[in-house]
């Protein structure tokens, strides 16, 4: 059974970076695609960067500029590296899979602070 585990959540200030990563526990070979998700309070969840088996990467307008999306094959990880952040940032963090079905993790926290 695949289980995808994001870890790297935290709290920081307006302007601060974090690094989220989302580990899988089969090769990262088996998607063709993986992306990042966020659901902040009281809204829907949203994509917000994506990158398929051959690296082309996608953004969301709110991200791009600032967040760097990236799978390291040889840790079976999945990485956003987030920069310039904000505090409408704040939401769960969610990563998802895709091999014919769809996986998602369980999620991590993200706090920007004003």
């Amino acid at each position: 059974q695949v289980q995808l585990v994001e870890s790297g959540g935290g709290l920081v200030q307006t302007g601060g970076s974090l690094r989220l990563s989302c580990t899988a526990s089969v090769s990262v070979f088996s998607f063709s695609a993986m992306a990042w998700y966020r659901q902040a309070p009281g809204k829907q969840r949203e994509f917000i960067a994506g990158v398929t088996a051959g690296r082309d990467t996608k953004y969301s307008d709110s991200v791009k500029g600032r967040f760097t999306i990236s799978r390291d094959n040889t840790k079976n990880t999945l990485n956003l590296q987030m920069n310039s952040l904000k505090p409408e940032d704040t939401a769960v963090y969610f990563c998802k899979a895709t091999s014919g079905y769809e996986y998602w993790g369980q999620g991590t926290q993200v706090t920007v602070s004003s």
